[in-house]
């Protein structure tokens, strides 16, 4: 089987008809494409398009935007400044710290991302709700802008039409591409992107529609607020740790996945790809640093092959199958995996 499914579907059903003749597995490479494997979905803007040529002559000028160098600047050295306030906090303010960190980047790693980018599972209106907050408490930008950057990242990936195109260095990938004005063909290309199941989705587009007010009230105000109300904590610490440096932090994280993950690590799964298996940053990315898998596989809904090993993602995915709450998960069998190992990977993998 290529493909399969914890819910049985008839999409995944016919998928494993046609993957099998006379009783045996095809290699992974004659399996289907990435539309049919996505069942109802239908979308196949988040594999890589190997007909893009980048276009000749020089590179166009970079053009800064001040804007953003200043605010990150700002950010950065707030986040420093907060670092010297954690003695002096109490340990209430701190967990809560964590807690926001955790639910925000819930709001990426199981939202924009595996959620709304890749259609890796389903999810009910009280989940899409609660993971439109997170997302909100996140600050990366909307989920309609996160998710069409990303897919233009995944079809393009490593090309001038790549948002962090790693082979433009470290810094690029991880925080300059957000100091500078989009290449034209980013520009180009996302523009050409199917989004209509994005725009089709009311809680999304609603707080598109309020995403700055939503950012001031759950991103700074809300986990300020708390520390300072409830357990008499310094206002000065409970806006520095819980809002400024936790929201540091989680940028980064999420950055480290465009930069570290894209040039440190092994790829036992495809050795032509740049995205590496990176365990430090799954660790900060609560799941997200399994990327040779993850540009492997993109419609996986857990993003690795080991479940929940440095994976928190896919822990609170389960949990709210579990609920009721989320369902249809797509993942990969592991003899599809095995032979795109021993087809295309490194050979990393024999070594555990």
């Amino acid at each position: 089987k290529e493909f399969s499914s914890t819910s049985s579907t008839t999409a995944v059903g016919t998928v494993t008809s046609r993957v099998t003749r006379n009783g045996n597995a095809i290699m992974e490479k004659d399996l289907l494409n990435h539309e049919d494997l996505a069942g109802d979905r239908g979308m196949i803007d988040d594999i890589f398009d190997e007909t893009y040529r980048e276009k000749e002559g020089p590179k166009p000028p970079l053009r800064y935007v001040w804007r953003n160098i200043i605010l990150m600047s700002l950010l950065h050295l707030g986040a420093l400044f907060a670092l010297t306030l954690i003695p002096s906090a109490k340990i209430q303010t701190l967990a809560w710290a964590v807690l926001c960190f955790l639910v925000s980047a819930l709001g990426i790693t199981a939202g924009s991302h595996r959620l709304w980018s890749h259609r890796s599972y389903k999810a009910t209106l009280p989940l899409r709700i609660f993971l439109t907050i997170a997302n909100s408490m996140a600050f990366q930008n909307d989920i309609y802008e996160w998710v069409r950057d990303h897919r233009v990242h995944h079809k393009f990936s490593e090309t001038d039409a790549d948002p962090h195109n790693a082979m433009r260095g470290f810094f690029f990938s991880h925080i300059g591409w957000l100091l500078v004005r989009k290449h034209p063909d980013v520009i180009e290309k996302g523009q050409k992107l199917d989004l209509s199941d994005i725009k089709a989705d009311k809680v999304v587009m609603f707080q598109r529609r309020y995403y700055k007010p939503s950012v001031v009230l759950l991103c700074f105000t809300l986990p300020s607020v708390v520390p300072w109300y409830f357990w008499d904590e310094s206002i000065v610490i409970s806006f520095f740790i819980p809002a400024i440096l936790r929201y540091a932090v989680g940028l980064n994280a999420t950055w480290l996945v465009n930069s570290a993950a894209h040039m440190f690590g092994n790829r036992p799964y495809d050795r032509n790809i740049n995205p590496r298996e990176n365990p430090l940053v799954s660790l900060g990315a609560i799941g997200e640093g399994f990327h040779n898998y993850h540009h492997t596989f993109p419609y996986d809904y857990s993003t690795s092959e080991y479940g929940w090993r440095f994976n928190l993602t896919t822990a609170f995915i389960d949990l709210m199958c579990l609920l009721g709450l989320a369902s249809d998960r797509k993942k990969v069998s592991k003899e599809v995996i095995l032979a795109r190992k021993m087809r295309t990977g490194d050979g990393s993998h024999k070594s555990g």
